[in-house]
């Protein structure tokens, strides 16, 4: 534990081992994510530069969006922590990640806190120990601008932490401790509703501590800050044309991935490949059989992890609320993980692509206290011989299980950092000699497919625009629409596709004979026409 010693008349905290430990496994992950912070792995993409636009316009005082730009439920946070230093220092992959990067860092100090409170300080360390491990699926979820989950995991855990300082009356400003609560609800409510399961237990720990006090002035508390968080979120929604408030898009979004799979498939997807590529036990391409084991046994985890809380709870009854409360927030992240879990594997995404779709899942690792906590001390018991044969037998299958599953995230990071990373910076430096190629050509106006325009848009600064057509040659996701009008002005616009693909052989044959000698450069399996003519066949 930290403790406050005096020192030549000044107090400075002194760590004692467990926290030391756990301070030089913080650095080292923060540390392992700066390099790649600053090498943009993994490779950046449009969802990205979308955000990033976002902030250079937000920077230049030209927008001030509530949501991503095309898409309504999906808060831009990330985009208004990033505009401060794009405005310094203008638009780059390394400035626009590095807020969430110190996102990731308080999320590793505020959990390392929370498990000390309810749990033990070894285990903290060993948590923080796990957390600063990284595949790239983790990474990804970690570091790269898409919106939501850094911030709102950050938010739920000092939600928990000032439930847990109310209850042991560690907490001085107690009311307003409690309007920061409804704040950080707020602001995690419109920066990605993903996280609503744990929004919703986090207040049931708040109204288990301090129920009579919410009748007074700390409630009136708790709903202005909660209001004054998601305002941005609800002014929009009265603005918004019929059908495209946030409740409507997200709908429509839920609906179109079309009929639900069967339930094996779908909880395949989101327990056996899911939870373990959320969790950095396998790597992004998907999990070998071996990996797969503690998908198989998350959910009974959760079980036993629900058991010994409340067997906790019970033992406590009668007892100070400081000594019950560590156990309602255990019970209280085992419930929040499960209605996630359950909520993913409603969805036929589950099942259709469970590979790209686990990073809805990365908000397990708020859990990951509650889910290892019976692990731990099954494993502690045995090594302290406080516990009969079978207590022993059952402590050694969990000390294994923990060996395990750390031994196995450690190979994921190392292969990753090692092999896995240069896939992404080759990408990279891909996308940068693209953007260098159109430059170089004198081509402002391009159009191109949704994962080339965004991302080139970001990679010129503006100083190229381009407008989104799909496959069929016609116009797609123009998630900006001042660009398309920009493009569809130009006198002659030019044109990136990728080599070979669909796109790019529709676009000759409307070309014809004119083909070649509108071919200005082929770069990294992309070419670049500028036909004298421009081919607009959607007017």
């Amino acid at each position: 534990m930290s403790q406050p010693v005096q020192h030549h008349g000044r107090w400075r905290p002194q760590l004692d081992r467990p926290a030391l430990v756990a301070l030089l496994f913080g650095l080292a992950g923060v540390g392992y994510r700066l390099v790649l912070t600053l090498h943009t792995v993994p490779a950046s993409n449009s969802d990205e530069a979308t955000f990033g636009l976002a902030a250079l316009h937000i920077a230049q005082g030209r927008e001030l969006p509530v949501f991503l730009y095309g898409q309504r439920y999906m808060g831009t946070l990330e985009s208004y922590l990033a505009a401060p230093l794009v405005a310094l220092t203008g638009p780059s992959w390394p400035v626009l990640r590095l807020p969430l990067l110190l996102l990731y860092a308080l999320f590793l100090w505020l959990i390392h806190r929370l498990t000390r409170r309810v749990g033990s300080p070894w285990f903290a360390t060993f948590v923080v120990g796990l957390l600063a491990l990284g595949s790239e699926r983790v990474v990804r979820d970690q570091l790269t601008v898409v919106g939501g989950r850094p911030e709102v995991k950050a938010a739920v855990l000092l939600m928990l932490l000032i439930a847990v300082g109310l209850a042991r009356d560690s907490v001085r400003h107690r009311r307003l401790a409690v309007g920061l609560f409804g704040l950080l609800a707020g602001v995690a409510a419109w920066s990605d509703w993903l996280i609503l399961p744990y929004l919703g237990v986090a207040t049931l720990v708040l109204l288990w501590v301090a129920r009579r006090e919410l009748l007074g002035w700390a409630g009136v508390l708790l709903a202005a800050g909660f209001a004054l968080g998601i305002a941005p979120m609800i002014r929009d929604n009265l603005v918004a044309p019929p059908g495209e408030d946030s409740l409507s898009v997200f709908q429509e979004i839920s609906t179109r991935a079309g009929p639900a799979p069967p339930w094996a498939d779908r909880l395949r997807g989101g327990l056996v490949e899911g939870v373990p590529l959320a969790t950095g036990g396998c790597p992004v391409d998907g999990c070998a059989r071996w990996q797969e084991w503690f998908g198989l046994l998350y959910p009974v985890l959760l079980v036993v992890a629900a058991v010994v809380a409340l067997v906790a709870y019970r033992r406590a009854a009668g007892g100070a609320r400081s000594r019950r409360v560590g156990p309602v927030v255990h019970l209280a992240l085992v419930v929040g993980a499960a209605l996630t879990l359950l909520s993913y594997v409603r969805s036929p995404l589950a099942a259709n692509d469970p590979l790209s779709n686990a990073r809805y899942l990365s908000v397990l690792q708020l859990s990951l206290p509650a889910v290892l906590w019976p692990l731990w001390l099954a494993a502690v018991a045995c090594w302290r011989g406080t516990a009969g044969a079978l207590g022993r037998l059952t402590g050694a299958v969990a000390t294994a299980g923990l060996a395990a599953l750390a031994a196995t995230m450690v190979v994921i990071t190392v292969l990753f950092a090692t092999t896995g990373s240069g896939a992404s910076r080759t990408d990279e430096r891909q996308a940068r000699e693209l953007a260098d190629a159109v430059r170089a050509g004198g081509l402002r106006e391009v159009y191109g497919d949704y994962w080339t325009c965004n991302r080139l848009i970001f990679n010129t600064a503006e100083e190229v625009a381009c407008g989104v057509i799909d496959e069929w040659f016609t116009p797609g996701q123009n998630r900006y629409p001042a660009y398309w009008r920009q493009v569809g002005r130009a006198d002659r616009p030019g044109y990136v596709v990728e080599a070979g693909s669909t796109l790019e052989r529709r676009m000759r044959r409307l070309l014809g004979d004119g083909a070649d000698a509108a071919l200005v450069v082929e770069v990294d399996g992309y070419r670049v026409y500028h036909p004298r003519t421009p081919v607009r066949p959607w007017r």
